[in-house]
């Protein structure tokens, strides 16, 4: 660290220990550090920014800090950015809604009284809800923006602040950097405007809801159903279902969800079904990882199900479970679901002749190709867009507004999918719904969701993906992270693994119309690929991988090869 480094750093520090506005138990948390530099450092060598994922980090205090000051300063800046935006006169509103996490409900009422302090109306949440749920309130109330408190499915220590425009979209980067420039335009903590929750109340900007608002979320997660008057024949009731909410949002509405479409042999995992801020019986509430269905899969075991299912703190995730042709329960990974339910999707659609000439299944660059070659089978157009939902959300907006495409389906291969047109964001409830519905549908045909899968495969060929990440924490971690990334842009490989590297797709200029991201993707002679990309969310670099070979057992073991190949010079690199 340099010696102005160092200075800033301390001028930061001793600001938070001397500003008036700032509360003595903050200030005991801060002294508590006195001489630790590293820790100083870390808590104050920047200000958190808006990523894929909006303002997420680490509570505590400090600008890089998720606390009650750096989200009353975010949303003082939001709160102008709306206000210069309403030229026309018009009252803006938003949108809140927190998760299960330690500190969300706090921080979001926060927020509303910042927001309430500006004139601007606010619908809060009277509890935990899942993110896709504010990205529809936002859309069904036409509020001019929406806010979520939460930090998805990262470790119990962190916590979010997600923005959202009047679309019920995450803020793409352009109305992210406005936003980011007015927080910067604030100078201190007294330029953040509070109204108290009782005069908020009692002048009618800070509203609650509740029931009504579930009923409305819930009743148009159950209207995407493919196959209900078959699921409430009986067919639900035939298919064993086991879910976990991880300690999150979405315990009640897809329960809700689930039954009311006619699933009636739904089992829930005791143990993680109350919201815990800890989540305290996993590692991480991770539905990407299978030691976070360790819990589900036991009681999977004890009922027979047929699938198991787990959804992430915010419930926009959803990991799924099934059995393989050895009646073990296998992870699916969010590729493998995203392109079962996309051949689900788009085959019930076809079969109801209600599949539209001008229809388009929408995904990332990192995600893969399976289920682009079944979209386009069933003569559906493909789009890829950068990493992070908004991207898709906002091409469903673009298709809304023109009428050119007709918006199938949406997915990430980390666990987000979308169907249906009343949100802007991935939704873990209709992907529930969704996939569950599958599994009853191909359950009657005496299939499984492998089964199915395996065809697949058969098909179109033997896809297979992988994601390895380095967690670089600190300033030294983003120095880290950018000599990786400069390392492999300026020193390319010829080949990898063996392979000759034929192509090197960088998208930190922009590549085939989409934003520039600093983002690598290499591929390969023998159509395998793998992308590097620093993380929006975390300390972390990303490394994606995808082969296609002949066989499960040949993909498997070019897949391992390609893995170590490259992990061994990202580390090298570091």
């Amino acid at each position: 660290m340099t010696n102005s480094t160092n200075a800033a750093v301390n001028a930061k520090y001793d600001a938070w220990l001397n500003d008036p506005l700032i509360d003595e138990a903050t200030k005991e948390e801060l002294r508590g550090i006195a001489g630790q530099e590293k820790e100083i450092t870390d808590r104050f060598y920047r200000d958190l920014e808006f990523g894929t994922g909006g303002l997420r980090g680490v509570m505590g205090a400090g600008t890089n800090r998720l606390n009650a000051y750096t989200v009353g300063k975010a949303t003082q800046g939001l709160a102008n950015w709306l206000l210069a935006g309403a030229a026309d006169g018009s009252a803006p509103s938003v949108v809140i809604a927190h998760d299960s996490r330690n500190n969300s409900p706090e921080f979001a009422l926060d927020a509303a009284l910042v927001l309430a302090g500006n004139g601007i109306t606010t619908y809060l949440f009277e509890s935990l809800r899942p993110t896709p749920q504010l990205s529809f309130a936002v859309r069904e109330r036409k509020a001019s923006s929406g806010v979520v408190i939460t930090a998805s499915h990262n470790p119990p220590e962190y916590n979010g602040y997600k923005a959202y425009g009047a679309d019920g979209c995450q803020l793409i980067p352009e109305q992210a950097e406005e936003v980011i420039a007015a927080i910067g335009g604030i100078a201190g903590f007294d330029e953040v405007k509070r109204m108290s929750r009782e005069e908020a109340e009692a002048k009618g900007l800070l509203r609650w809801l509740g029931e009504e608002a579930d009923r409305k979320f819930v009743d148009t997660i159950v209207a995407q159903s493919l196959n209900a008057e078959l699921l409430k024949s009986g067919l639900g009731g035939k298919c064993s279902v086991v879910f976990t909410p991880l300690h999150g949002t979405g315990n009640k509405p897809v329960r809700e969800a689930l039954a009311q479409a006619g699933f009636t042999n739904v089992h829930i995992v005791p143990e993680q079904e109350q919201p815990d801020g800890y989540f305290s019986t996993v590692k991480s509430p991770n539905p990407e990882e299978r030691e976070a269905f360790a819990l589900a899969i036991k009681l999977g075991q004890q009922v027979d199900a047929d699938i198991i299912i787990g959804t992430d703190p915010d419930a926009d995730r959803m990991g799924a479970v099934v059995k393989n042709n050895e009646g073990e329960y296998v992870v699916l990974s969010g590729n493998q679901s995203g392109a079962l339910m996309v051949d689900y999707v788009l085959g019930q659609l076809k079969e109801r002749g209600q599949l539209p000439d001008n229809g388009i299944v929408v995904k990332t660059i990192v995600t893969s190709e399976l289920g682009a070659e079944i979209a386009r089978s069933y003569g559906a157009a493909v789009e890829n867009t950068l990493t992070g939902f908004k991207y898709i959300g906002e091409k469903m907006t673009q298709y809304e507004q023109t009428g050119e495409r007709s918006f199938l389906f949406g997915y990430e291969e980390s666990y987000g999918y979308l169907t249906g047109t009343y949100a802007r964001d991935k939704d873990a409830v209709v992907a529930s719904l969704l996939i569950c519905e599958a599994a009853a549908y191909y359950k009657s045909q005496g299939k499984t969701l492998y089964d199915v899968l395996l065809e697949l495969y058969g098909k179109f060929g033997y896809y297979l993906e992988g994601l390895e990440s380095r967690t670089l924490k600190g300033l030294d971690g983003v120095q880290k992270i950018g000599a990786i990334m400069e390392d492999w842009r300026m020193n390319p490989p010829k080949d990898i693994a063996g392979v000759q590297v034929t192509g090197v797709l960088d998208y930190a200029g922009g590549l085939d119309g989409l934003r520039p991201e600093n983002v690598l993707k290499f591929t390969l002679a023998d159509g395998s690929w793998f992308c590097l990309r620093p993380s929006g969310t975390e300390p972390k670099i990303k490394v994606y991988f995808a082969v296609k070979g002949d066989s499960q057992e040949a993909s498997a073991s070019a897949l391992q090869s390609l893995k170590t190949a490259v992990m061994e010079r990202v580390d090298r690199s570091a």
